[in-house]
């Protein structure tokens, strides 16, 4: 895929850059994998406003996307290449031998006609899904169980992958994109291949229309609302706020560490590279 520019007829067009999805299935979802999505608008079930600037945005189907991947040693053959509303990356329609339907995460360089396998000892093929102790090391993977059986959940946007970077007895060690080092149970399920649409990080939205498409509503900064509203509010004239920079409901916003799990931390090898400071 490719990006698009558009001619600065007016200043919106001027800075949009989009993704060209030419080549994507232009047509509706499969309808037995689709269902009802309703906007939540950052309400919880009390009616109470918990993620703040969103609101309206597109109707849109969910696409049921199966990151289980347990339909083993059954032939399966791509059927098209969607666009999906609720992801970055874009998702695949597989028919198999039973003429039973899935959606599944797409990886780059794969197209209508291929085909795919899910289970031990398979082919080292794009698309296809085995256990860790399985795959050689080196090998980019993307949709990766944490425990086995428990469907994907690491790297599963646009573009994304990790690597085996070595085994640990019953574990495997994968490097995921932060740097972190991490064992995952090697009877972990992971698909072969990058995931698709690495473009999407070059988008430029262009215009705030574009932003109230997506869900996202206009944001206020704190400084500017009252004391009521916001922990920065108030004062006479500019203010700073009087304390370090925190979110409406007082968690710090710059660099607390809020992992809060010792229950895993034995799985982790090596901790995530630090950010660089951009001052």
């Amino acid at each position: 895929m490719a990006l698009k520019t558009f001619k600065p007829y007016t200043k919106s067009t001027r800075g949009t850059i989009l993704v060209d999805r030419t080549g994507l299935w232009k047509g509706k979802p499969f309808k037995s994998l689709v269902s009802p999505k309703n906007a939540m608008k950052g309400r919880n079930n009390n009616g109470h406003i918990t993620s703040i600037n969103r609101s309206g945005g597109h109707k849109k189907m969910y696409r049921h996307v199966d990151f289980y991947r347990k339909k083993f040693d059954m032939e399966a053959t791509v059927e098209r290449i969607e666009y999906d509303p609720n992801r970055s990356c874009y998702i695949m329609l597989v028919k198999f031998e039973d003429a039973s339907h899935a959606y599944y995460l797409a990886p780059q360089k794969i197209k209508a006609g291929d085909k795919i396998e899910n289970g031990s000892k398979k082919e080292i093929k794009v698309g296809n899904c085995m256990p860790l102790q399985d795959i050689p090391v080196g090998i980019n993977i993307h949709n990766v169980e944490i425990q086995p059986g428990a469907g994907g959940k690491i790297a599963r946007s646009a573009g994304s992958s990790v690597t085996i970077s070595g085994l640990d007895g019953n574990y495997s060690l994968i490097k995921l994109a932060s740097g972190e080092v991490r064992k995952i149970d090697s009877r972990s399920l992971a698909t072969i291949g990058v995931l698709s649409n690495p473009d999407q990080k070059n988008i430029k939205i262009g215009k705030a229309g574009r932003s109230r498409w997506l869900g996202r509503k206009p944001h206020t900064r704190g400084v500017v609302k009252n004391p009521v509203d916001h922990p920065h509010g108030g004062g006479e004239g500019k203010s700073a706020g009087g304390r370090h920079p925190v979110s409406p409901t007082g968690q710090s916003a710059k660099g607390l560490k809020t992992r809060d799990n010792k229950r895993t931390d034995k799985y982790i090898v090596k901790r995530r590279n630090k950010r660089k400071d951009t001052k």
